[in-house]
């Protein structure tokens, strides 16, 4: 493994001053030119694009160690409407800036989000036309399982901190799998709504998060009984949800409104309202909980929120700023 430092010089990139600072890179899925962006937090900008071998990445995972980057090749197309059907995922080596290898998926798939298993360095795989999680090792770049969800068009992917529990969002048929790792199956189908997106847990595991596509409210699962406990209302229709990592807050992306409302999640009820460039997308807590980042979409722009202050700073990215990704420098 390279120290944090290492790699800093070997990018022309001086070091973050201090410990308490998260020494790492911000990576962004920019698909409106079908690119990878790393962006420097310290230098606030976008330093360099990788270019994908396909079209088009909708989201990015980055290796424990900092040192690559996954990017799942989607296609063209939103979920459910006609594509190219994308089947491969590329492996980015971070300090080369270059795409190394290539997964293949063996059929055209949708491959979407990409979680790295906390406890077993496995890196799983929203696979939507199969209707499944694909288990791939990292290192041989083989898939080793493949785990039904049980519904179709299954996007988002969320992992509790045990590894041991799997929640996918099922769009169109909004509904929600909880899906048992260990056993690698489906344990249960939670009827959400109409039509739901992305998907998010608690700090605690507790509480599942998915955002009703149909109504202005967020849908808040129990994890202990796999039922719909909670309706949280909203201003606007909700997307990206993260929470921060002292489990005080759930951040919550409105892109019909250009804001992040800010729940509470001893309340369950959101407390304030943060503006941020137009249609935010999706948020990444940085693993120090100093700041929260807000990829948005039409703007080209992320926006960095400090957690105390709630003030932002806004960085240039790339066309159709979406998924993100902090790859850590140790």
């Amino acid at each position: 493994m390279i120290c944090g430092l290492s790699l800093f010089v070997l990018w022309g990139v001086a070091a973050p001053p201090g410990p308490a600072t998260a020494r790492g890179f911000l990576l962004v899925a920019n698909k409106g030119d079908h690119t990878l962006g790393i962006i420097d937090p310290e230098q606030g900008r976008q330093i360099a694009t990788v270019a994908e071998t396909g079209v088009t990445a909708h989201e990015v995972a980055a290796s424990p160690d900092g040192r690559f980057a996954f990017t799942p090749i989607y296609g063209n197309s939103g979920v459910g409407a006609p594509g190219t059907d994308g089947r491969t995922m590329d492996v980015i080596d971070l300090a080369s800036r270059g795409v190394v290898a290539t997964v293949d998926f063996g059929r055209p798939v949708r491959p979407h989000c990409a979680v790295f298993g906390p406890k077993d360095g496995l890196l799983y795989v929203s696979t939507e036309l199969t209707n499944s999680i694909d288990v791939i090792d990292p290192h041989t770049h083989k898939i080793v399982a493949s785990i039904p969800t049980g519904q179709p068009e299954s996007h988002m992917l969320a992992i509790s901190h045990d590894g041991k529990r799997a929640y996918t969002s099922n769009v169109h048929a909004g509904t929600v799998s909880a899906v048992d790792l260990v056993a690698r199956k489906v344990i249960a189908v939670i009827p959400v709504s109409a039509h739901a997106q992305r998907m998010a847990l608690s700090v605690d595991d507790r509480w599942a998060f998915t955002a009703d596509q149909t109504k202005p409210q967020l849908v808040v699962i129990e994890t202990a009984t796999n039922k719909v406990k909670n309706w949280i209302p909203l201003s606007k229709l909700a997307y990206g949800t993260a929470p921060t990592l002292d489990g005080k807050w759930l951040l919550v992306t409105l892109p019909d409104a250009g804001q992040v409302a800010v729940v509470d999640l001893n309340s369950m009820k959101v407390v304030r309202t943060v503006e941020v460039p137009k249609s935010p997308q999706e948020i990444l807590v940085r693993p120090d909980n100093q700041v929260a980042y807000v990829s948005c979409h039409e703007s080209r722009k992320v926006a960095a929120i400090d957690l105390h202050t709630w003030k932002t700073k806004i960085i240039d990215a790339g066309p159709m700023a979406d998924g993100l990704a902090w790859a850590s420098l140790r």
